[in-house]
């Protein structure tokens, strides 16, 4: 008995096979079907037949959770946690489905702090707040965009140029509507248990180049892809062309992480080259107005986001080539007194949007005021966040606010038809 071997494994040993565990269990129920539809294209000639799995709620966000919690073990970065407390760190409820992703040294001390169990009615009244203004956000104005959005990607067949714009900008705006407002409701519920959640969204659309919009856009997401794989495949420490690589690969990673398809992977890629070109163009030290900045900025975002949206690469070519054709002009009807000329240049007068509203006229639909009045909101006015912090919410004013926009997004809710967009990922 005493001639036997004991055998110990490396702390790389056992790190290795966490993360390899966790992302073969995200890969075997989010990416089994991607990759038998690639092989019975690519590869054989009898089609194997899909497995449809259903993909576990809120996989995607807690594998990357406890990659980083793996990591930071690794590390060295952790204390000896509670298992009850670490399974409450994993499956949180309020940001379990979508989101924020949140870190073990910014939760696991809330999880112990004794205080932290007692009613604290200024938590209560900001958590109402910040859950009202969210829920808002979700079922009033982007369960709205997504009526046009999902005309113009999977009901049309053809859509015009105006068309094709109003289809790409009315995603743009419901998958931030959406998103926002499934974080406000998961931090607002939190601090009904005294929990704060980090802040994920910082007007994302005001960003004036695309490493400002990451440094807005989904905070948490960009914060785990920076140090759980830019950082360690080398960051900016190798030269740069081993940077530019090092970006391009994060991105392409962040892009398979959100969906199993190529469009997902294609704008990963996307951001990837754009924040290429950024960090060669910085270099130059050239500076843009701010103004133009900004629309291009803007303008590469609302374009990338055909491809997420796409569900095949005939969507997205369906939307993105109206977008920048100039043979599929219409014009409202009133217009045609007075520019009657340009009939001969092949422009077209008539309902300029029909595909988008096939029951409405142009002029009662509520599309170009909706559109205009949320462009004036993310250039213009503050985000939630920050109305939050400069109110003191213990008023009259601020529980009757509260009570008028739970009630007005329980009607809307009641009468139409939600989902969250990030439920998919």
């Amino acid at each position: 008995m005493g001639g036997g071997k004991s055998h110990k494994f490396s702390k790389k040993t056992l790190l290795t096979f966490g993360i390899v565990s966790n992302i073969a269990l995200l890969g075997y129920f989010k990416y089994t079907d991607f990759m038998i539809d690639n092989m019975n294209y690519w590869i054989f000639t009898e089609s194997i037949p899909n497995i449809n799995l259903a993909l576990p709620l809120a996989i995607s966000f807690f594998t990357f959770q406890q990659i980083a919690y793996l990591v930071d073990s690794y590390r060295k970065e952790t204390v000896e946690y509670d298992f009850l407390n670490y399974a409450l760190f994993v499956t949180f409820f309020p940001q379990l489905i979508a989101g924020p992703i949140v870190h073990h040294k910014e939760m696991m001390p809330q999880f112990s702090k004794v205080r932290n169990k007692v009613k604290n009615y200024r938590n209560i009244a900001m958590g109402l707040f910040i859950f009202s203004i969210g829920l808002f956000k979700k079922v009033v104005i982007a369960d709205t965009f997504a009526v046009w959005a999902t005309a113009g990607f999977d009901t049309a067949t053809t859509l015009n140029l105006f068309e094709a714009w109003a289809t790409s900008l009315s995603y743009t705006f419901q998958l931030y509507f959406d998103f926002s407002g499934y974080t406000d409701m998961a931090i607002g519920i939190a601090l009904l248990f005294n929990i704060k959640l980090p802040i994920n969204f910082n007007s994302p659309y005001k960003a004036t180049d695309i490493q400002d919009f990451w440094r807005r856009w989904h905070i948490t997401l960009s914060r785990f892809l920076k140090d759980y794989v830019y950082i360690p495949l080398g960051g900016n420490r190798k030269g740069e062309f081993r940077t530019y690589n090092n970006l391009l690969a994060t991105f392409i990673i962040g892009g398979i992480w959100h969906g199993a398809g190529w469009t997902f992977v294609f704008w990963g890629f996307l951001h990837g080259i754009a924040l290429v070109i950024h960090r060669a163009w910085s270099k130059l030290s050239f500076k843009l107005w701010t103004w133009l900045a900004w629309f291009i900025t803007f303008n590469f975002v609302n374009i990338a986001w055909v491809f997420f949206r796409a569900k095949e690469w005939d969507d997205a070519v369906k939307v993105l080539g109206s977008m920048f054709s100039l043979d599929n002009i219409v014009l409202p009807y009133f217009l045609a007194s007075k520019f009657a000329f340009l009939s001969n240049y092949n422009i077209v007068f008539g309902r300029f949007i029909a595909h988008l509203n096939p029951n409405e006229n142009y002029l009662t639909s509520p599309y170009l005021p909706f559109i205009l009045v949320f462009i004036f909101v993310f250039i213009f006015l503050n985000n939630s966040m920050t109305i939050v912090s400069n109110k003191a919410l213990y008023s009259k004013k601020i529980a009757i606010a509260i009570g008028i926009i739970i009630y007005i997004s329980l009607l809307v809710m009641i009468e139409s038809d939600s989902e969250f967009l990030y439920f998919n990922f």
